[in-house]
Order: C-alpha cells, then sequence, then structure tokens
C-alpha cells in the first residue's frame, strides 16, 4: 500500500526520548572528563596561524611570533622551488587522484618519488603512503605472525605502538637505547620464528639518536631485522642530513626504514617505507591503509620530488641547521637550563612540572615565541618540557630573541637564577 508524502518531513527529528538521555549521560561524562583535563593544567589548545609556515608566522589575531615549535627542519615548508613544483604537477596531473594505488590511482610521478626516496635511503624500493602513522601502522601485521617477535624501543612514537598492537607477533620492549635491555630481549626471542628490533632514528620528545651500529650489531648476533623511523632523523642527523644509516655508516644493515614527507622534506603530508624488495613487495599486497588510502595528490608528490632534487644539489640547508641547533644549545646551556643531550633538531627544555610547562608556554607566546609545553601523556609524568625545534629557516636574530625570552621567562618562574 502507498504512504502519504510529506516533502517537509526531516527523518533527522525522529530522535527519541532514549536518545536524548543516551547522549545526555555520556554528555555529561565528556564535560566531566575535559574539566578534569582543563582543571590539571592538561588541556591542548590550538592557536590558529593567517600566514605560510615563516621562521616569523602571523596569528590570527594579527600578532606576530617566532615559530620554534614547527618540524619544519630544514625551512622548506614555504619554499618558492616547492610551491611551484606543486602548482606545476597540479597543472600537469591533477587536483585529486580519487583512487587508491591499485585500482588506478597509481601516477608516473607516484613511481618517480619512490625511486627518488629510496636513491636517498639507498634502498632496493619504496612504498608511499598518506602519512608516516600509515606507514608505521601497516607494516607489521602483513609481514609478521604469532610465531614471531616485535622488540621495540620504550620510547618509540605512538604510530609504531599502535602498529605493533595490529600485529599477533610477540612483543618485547627495551629501555630506551638500552642495548643491555635490547640483548636481554633478543635472548628471549629466540624462541621465536623471526625477531624485528623496531626504533625511532629521533626520539622526538628527547632529541636523542638510537645507537644504529649498536642495534645492527645486535641484530646480527641474535639474527633479528631492523626497522628504524627515520621522521625527526631524516634530513636533519647525518654529515649530509641523509640520517641515522649515514651517521653510523649502517647502509644494508637496516632493512626498513619509514619516514614522512611532513617534516624536513617539506613539511606536506605523506609518509613512506622504504628497504628490501621483498618487504615493499609483500606491503603492496596486503598492508591495510596503502590498499584502502587514496593515493597521494599530485601536487604533494610533484613538490617532494623537487625536495629530493634540491638536496642532491647542495647541502646548503642541513649545514645552516646544525649551525642553529649548536648556537641555541650551546647558549641555553650557558644561561643555565637543564637540556636533554641532543643530536638532532630537537631540544627539549626540562622543566619537570605539567603546569608549569603550560604557563611557560603561555609567557613566551606573551614575548613573541611560538612554543608549545609538552606533558603526560606525551611524555612521562614529572618529565614536562617545553620541546624547542630549531630550523634552517631561523636567522640568527630569531634565536637570540628566542633566548633572550626563555631567560626572562625563566628568571620569571624561577627556573634559572
Amino acid at each position: 500500500m502507498g504512504g502519504i508524502f510529506c516533502p517537509d518531513f526531516d527523518s533527522r527529528l525522529l530522535i527519541t526520548k532514549t536518545d536524548i538521555t543516551m547522549y545526555g549521560d555520556f554528555q555529561q561524562h565528556l564535560k566531566d572528563e575535559l574539566a578534569a583535563i582543563d582543571a590539571a593544567g592538561l588541556y591542548k589548545r590550538e592557536r590558529n596561524i593567517a600566514s605560510q609556515q615563516f621562521a616569523e608566522i602571523t596569528l590570527e589575531d594579527g600578532s606576530k611570533a617566532l615559530n620554534f615549535c614547527a618540524n619544519n627542519y630544514l625551512g622548506l615548508s614555504n619554499n618558492p622551488r616547492l610551491m611551484k613544483a606543486a602548482q606545476e604537477a597540479m597543472e600537469a596531473r591533477g587536483f585529486g587522484m580519487s583512487s587508491v594505488r591499485f585500482i588506478c590511482g597509481t601516477q608516473d610521478y607516484h613511481k618517480t618519488l619512490e625511486k627518488a626516496i629510496a636513491d636517498y635511503f639507498k634502498t632496493e624500493d619504496t612504498i608511499l603512503y598518506a602519512a608516516c602513522f600509515d606507514a608505521n601502522g601497516g607494516l607489521f601485521e602483513p609481514l609478521f605472525t604469532a610465531e614471531d617477535a616485535i622488540i621495540s624501543d620504550s620510547l618509540n612514537h605512538a604510530s609504531i605502538i599502535d602498529g605493533v598492537r595490529l600485529c599477533k607477533a610477540q612483543r618485547y620492549r627495551y629501555a630506551n637505547a638500552d642495548m643491555a635491555d635490547l640483548e636481554r630481549c633478543l635472548q628471549e626471542a629466540q624462541a621465536q620464528r623471526y625477531r624485528i628490533i623496531v626504533t625511532d632514528g629521533v626520539f622526538s620528545m628527547d632529541g636523542n639518536v638510537a645507537p644504529m651500529d649498536k642495534i645492527c650489531d645486535l641484530a646480527e648476533k641474535y639474527n633479528a631485522l631492523v626497522m628504524v623511523d627515520e621522521s625527526h632523523s631524516a634530513g636533519v642527523v647525518g654529515a649530509t642530513g641523509h640520517g641515522v644509516a649515514e651517521q653510523f655508516n649502517c647502509y644494508g644493515r637496516v632493512d626498513i626504514f619509514t619516514g614522512t614527507l611532513g617534516k624536513a622534506f617539506g613539511g606536506a603530508v605523506g609518509g613512506f617505507t622504504t628497504g628490501r624488495k621483498e618487504i615493499i613487495d609483500m606491503l603492496r599486497q596486503r598492508s591495510r591503509p596503502y590498499l584502502f588510502s587514496n593515493s597521494l595528490p599530485p601536487s604533494v608528490v610533484g613538490a617532494s620530488i623537487e625536495v629530493f632534487k634540491m638536496l642532491a644539489e647542495s647541502d646548503e640547508l642541513h649545514t645552516k641547521l646544525q649551525n642553529n641547533v649548536n648556537y641555541f644549545r650551546d647558549k641555553m646551556l650557558a644561561a643555565g637550563f637543564d637540556i636533554k643531550p641532543t643530536q638532532s633538531a630537537i631540544c627539549a627544555v626540562m622543566l619537570y612540572d605539567a603546569p608549569l610547562s603550560q604557563v611557560f608556554a603561555q609567557k613566551m607566546a606573551q614575548e613573541g615565541i611560538f612554543v608549545t609545553g609538552f606533558y603526560y601523556p606525551v611524555v612521562p609524568k614529572g618529565e614536562a618540557r617545553i620541546r624547542v625545534q630549531l630550523s634552517a629557516a631561523h636567522e640568527q636574530e630569531h634565536l637570540d630573541k628566542a633566548i633572550a625570552a626563555f631567560i626572562k621567562v625563566g628568571k620569571e618562574l624561577g627556573v634559572i637564577k
């Protein structure tokens, strides 16, 4: 039988009393949780930028600030050559791919970029992802089963932790960069079929570099594979910034690298896994974030190809970054600040108290310095800090202004004398 058609009827109005009551209870729960986070001084507030990612940025209210908390290590986020390459790629290959890679989402540009990344890391092949979070999330489950073992550094990035959780392999965790503890795990993992050691290249909260030569030595001793996430190390560490394999002369000893295009390599989006051919082939067949996510858009791919051309031409940006890091670190230590030992572009200014880190960051903003306080759960409890990230975009006058602001605020808050 037919019904009566009512053109003004909106099915969204069919909300029952039960629906309202259910969300009302859950809503109050969320409000209470958010209020507790705020009361503990742990609420994360976003600051809106109304300019390109310059060293000096313009905020939404029109004020200016020096940016010391971006991952823009080589200062390429707004590089004119990259923006031109992005525009040219979009004109040549379009705005978006509208597909995943294995259906109709692979262009010649994608293959060119994958080869450029493999050449940069001296590997056999590369697979692109929407982000490094996806690269790490889609790495382990296609390769390992409950018969195998994953041995992970305790300070590895959340994306690695989540990727490991998706895999049924046996899990071992060793203390950060502790080779004795790693060896203990490797000895226990001899009961499994295959083993892989998993580590960040640079640990993003502390700025320290994983001892890849010693890790590779242990891997060879105990017959294990090696994987390293180069997100904060590629473009930064090593004689010419090529990452931990260059720094520790480990080419050919690391089986898998993951990394991002969103930090040193232009600061946009996109991730990758690069390594041995058969591993990459298997990921193309079974890695879920790759199989079920749209391909990277041509503009990002075209600009990223240009990044690797630029880095092959000159080491100027990497050299400037290293000079900036050394200058800033030495001046801050001389001023009396407690800074974690760093070999990267990350300088962790230790404050230890979470609310203090928030107040410190707010006062730095009043001085025109854009930094962020980090605290639990991003870092362990009692390990709150201001994480400063240096860039090749910074000039010495920027560094001097930031150092002066740190000293002023540090004295006001009793952090230094």
